[in-house]
């Protein structure tokens, strides 16, 4: 019992200590999983600014819509910017408007098709940009615990064929193997939790601002049908 107190004594398992004496294998499945779990929240700091950021301007928009600016006015305001959202989808389906009619546009129907079209490719890409990155959450969370598991595996493995050469069962030989390989499940967890609670977060709300990429752009392709009525009929009428 004294030599078993002795040899535990003498091993130390701290986390360092443990990532030190693992073997060159189960070292890079950590190490990986380590450069993941940075990845992570880089990608979560990232996705939350920028949705914090996106909400607001959606917000500012509608307000400024709804104000009972004129269409023309604000086409004047946003056409020269970078817009991203909402802005993005009214400056689209403006331009469509304004090429339409400046080249003599005579169908109502293709009109509002051209302008439907134009608004469906800006949203696509909006959603795109907004679900950006969020494959890589998804790729560590549902790998993340085989890939520690992978390197558990490896180490027990190694720790087993120490104890055979070496010909001592004892728990203070068999324990900080052990623990070195368990220690690359658990950073592969570390890993990976964060990243699955991540993702769906993210990807709720890339669908909530994606539905309202969508309300708004059949509002405004309600407004511009009537407008596009009452422009073409004279035209019709007259010849």
């Amino acid at each position: 019992m004294e030599q078993v107190a002795l040899e535990a004594a003498t091993h130390d398992v701290s986390l360092w200590a443990l990532f030190m004496q693992a073997g060159l294998i189960v070292k890079m499945v950590m190490i990986g999983l380590m450069g993941a779990s940075v990845w992570t929240w880089a990608i979560v700091i990232d996705k939350y600014m920028s949705f914090a950021k996106a909400r607001r301007q959606f917000d500012q928009f509608e307000q400024v819509f709804w104000s009972g600016q004129s269409l023309e006015e604000l086409y004047r305001t946003l056409g020269e910017r970078q817009n991203t959202g909402l802005a993005a989808i009214f400056v689209a389906a403006m331009r469509e408007w304004k090429k339409s009619f400046e080249r003599g546009a005579r169908s109502p129907i293709g009109l509002q098709m051209r302008i439907d079209r134009a608004m469906d490719v800006t949203m696509s890409r909006e959603g795109e940009a907004y679900e950006a990155r969020l494959g890589s959450l998804a790729t560590i969370g549902s790998a993340g615990p085989f890939i520690g598991l992978f390197g558990t595996v490896i180490g027990i493995m190694t720790s087993f064929q120490a104890i055979a050469g070496s010909k001592s069962t004892n728990l203070a030989v068999v324990a900080p193997g052990i623990a070195e390989a368990l220690l690359a499940t658990a950073i592969g967890l570390v890993a990976a939790i964060p990243a699955v609670i991540a993702y769906n977060r993210f990807m709720g709300e890339a669908g909530k601002l994606s539905s309202r990429m969508e309300g708004f752009a059949d509002e405004f392709s309600a407004i511009l049908s009537r407008q596009i009525d009452e422009k073409l009929q004279p035209r019709q009428a007259a010849q």
